[in-house]
C-alpha cells in the first residue's frame, strides 16, 4: 500500500521533470518528508484552464488533499480511508470509476515508507504473547534517484453547507493507485533483509515510467481497456529499499533526516 511518503521537490524541479506549464506560486508547498493521509499534496494533471479561451488541456501542478472524497459523498468523513485505490478493481468501484475514466494524475514523491514486522515478532503476536509487534520502517525509492511518479486519480467535492464563493466550498482530493508488490529482486538488495518489495508488503504504489506519463494524464483517453493497459506494473528491479529511523512512525516528526539510511534495522532482526 502507500500510507506515508516523502515529497521534497519544489515546483521548478517538478515543472522541469514533468513539463508543467502552469502552477500557482501561492499554492506552493514546503518540502515534506513525512506526508500522511489527509495532508495537502502536490499532483500533476492535464486539465483545461478555468475561463481560458481554449479548451486545450494544460499540464498543471496543483495542490489537493490526500484521501479521495467522491463527488456524491454527503460529507468528507471517509477521506482517510480512501488514500489508496487498487489497480485491479478501481474501474468497478463507484468511488473510483469516474475519476479513473476522467481525472487521472501523477503524485510525485521521493519514495514511500513501509513498515516490516519481524517474523519472530509476528509469531509472538500469533501466540498471544505480545499484543503489538514491533515494526521497522523502510524507505523505498527509485534506485537511480529519480522522482517516483505514483499513478493517482483525483476528484472534486462540493460542500453544500458553504456558499459558492467560499474558499472551502470546493474540495480537490486524490488517491494513490496500488498494485500487487513485485517479487523481482530489489536493486542492490543486501545479503540480509528484504529481497523484494513483496517481502516488505504485499502491495505497492503503482509507479509510472516516463513513457506512460502523457497517456496517463491525457483526459481525452476514456476507453476502459486502453486505460487498464496503463495499469501494468513497471519493470522489476528499479527500486531499492533500506531501513530508516522509527522516528518516521510519528507524523509530527518531519525533516530530511527521516530518509537517512541505517546500517542495520533499529528493531529486532527481521530476516
Amino acid at each position: 500500500m502507500c500510507g506515508r511518503y516523502a515529497a521534497s521537490r519544489g515546483p521548478e524541479d517538478l515543472a522541469r521533470i514533468f513539463g508543467v506549464e502552469r502552477w500557482e506560486p501561492a499554492e506552493t508547498l514546503a518540502p515534506d518528508w513525512n506526508v500522511a493521509p489527509t495532508k495537502e499534496v502536490q499532483v500533476i494533471l492535464d486539465r483545461p484552464l478555468k475561463d481560458a479561451p481554449s479548451p486545450r488541456p494544460v499540464r498543471q501542478l496543483r495542490v489537493v488533499r490526500w484521501g479521495l472524497v467522491p463527488s456524491w459523498a454527503p460529507n468528507p468523513d471517509g477521506a482517510a480511508r480512501m488514500i489508496n485505490a487498487r489497480s485491479e478493481t478501481l474501474h468497478e468501484k463507484p468511488s473510483f470509476r469516474r475519476p479513473f475514466a476522467q481525472r487521472r494524475c501523477i503524485v510525485p514523491a521521493d519514495g514511500y515508507y513501509e513498515w516490516v514486522t519481524a517474523p519472530g515478532e509476528r509469531q509472538l503476536e500469533v501466540e498471544g504473547k505480545k499484543k503489538r509487534a514491533r515494526k521497522q520502517p523502510y524507505f523505498v525509492r527509485p534506485a537511480d534517484g529519480s522522482v517516483l511518479a505514483m499513478a493517482g486519480i483525483y476528484e472534486f467535492w462540493r460542500d453544500a453547507a458553504l456558499p459558492a464563493e467560499h474558499p472551502r466550498a470546493w474540495w480537490a482530493t486524490c488517491s494513490v493507485i496500488t498494485a500487487e508488490a513485485e517479487t523481482a529482486p530489489l536493486a542492490g538488495a543486501p545479503a540480509e533483509g528484504p529481497r523484494s518489495l513483496g517481502d516488505i508488503h504485499p502491495r505497492m504504489p503503482l509507479a509510472l515510467t516516463p513513457d506512460r506519463w502523457d497517456a496517463w494524464l491525457d483526459p481525452a483517453r476514456t476507453d476502459e481497456n486502453e486505460l487498464r493497459d496503463l495499469l501494468a506494473p513497471p519493470p522489476g528491479g528499479l527500486m531499492r529499499a533500506y531501513p530508516v529511523s522509527t522516528a518516521v512512525s510519528n507524523v509530527r516528526n518531519n525533516g530530511p533526516e527521516l530518509l537517512e539510511e541505517l546500517a542495520a534495522p533499529e528493531e529486532a532482526t527481521l530476516f
